[in-house]
């Protein structure tokens, strides 16, 4: 029992830290000497990379926030704990080091990357699902990000019908509460 303990707390630790290099700040940092979080929105996320340095700061970013979860995951998976459980607890730290990322005073993006990479990892076939949800959402509404959001919701409830099990699906809707949660939380300091 002790041991399991440690090991979650390990998963927890590394997730969280993991999940603290936020892509944007340092393709930001490292291609301008300036500090992300005072340019444009402030977020630190690929589409203020975008809007900062273009295709090139979008990509980068999207890359290494994907890359950081795969390499987090696969960690998990073939050195800590093979479960589904410990996978969901991962992917909800790496979200929760992303947009709270210690060394940047808790000032992170808002999770996005971090939620479709680990769909990827616990659920693939979702984004299959979740690519044809965005294309006639879009196509329909014509409104990028509602049917973004529409889609991000398809995620937990399509791993639900395929995966047949709880943990998985449970873990999405959890991930993408977060995402939720910090778009509101970010629309109404922009507002203030």
């Amino acid at each position: 029992m002790e041991k399991i303990i440690i090991v979650y707390v390990l998963i927890i630790a590394i997730s969280y830290l993991a999940g603290s290099v936020t892509g944007a700040y340092y393709v930001v940092k490292l291609l301008t000497g300036e500090d992300i979080r005072i340019l444009e929105s402030g977020n630190v996320g690929a589409t203020n990379a975008a809007r900062v340095l273009g295709k090139k700061g979008f990509l980068l970013t999207l890359l290494i926030d994907a890359v950081k979860v795969f390499i987090t995951l696969t960690i998990v998976e073939q050195w800590l704990l093979d479960s589904d459980s410990a996978l969901v607890i991962s992917s909800v730290f790496l979200c929760i080091g992303h947009l709270y990322p210690f060394q940047l005073g808790f000032h992170g993006g808002k999770g996005v990357v971090v939620y479709m990479a680990s769909a990827l990892v616990l659920s693939p076939v979702t984004i299959v699902v979740a690519a044809i949800a965005m294309g006639v959402s879009y196509g329909l509404l014509r409104e990028y990000k509602t049917a973004g959001f529409l889609t991000m919701a398809s995620m937990p409830v399509s791993a639900f019908v395929i995966e047949g099990s709880v943990i998985i699906p449970c873990g999405l809707l959890i991930l993408f509460v977060i995402v939720v949660m910090s778009h509101l939380k970010s629309g109404k300091s922009q507002s203030v």
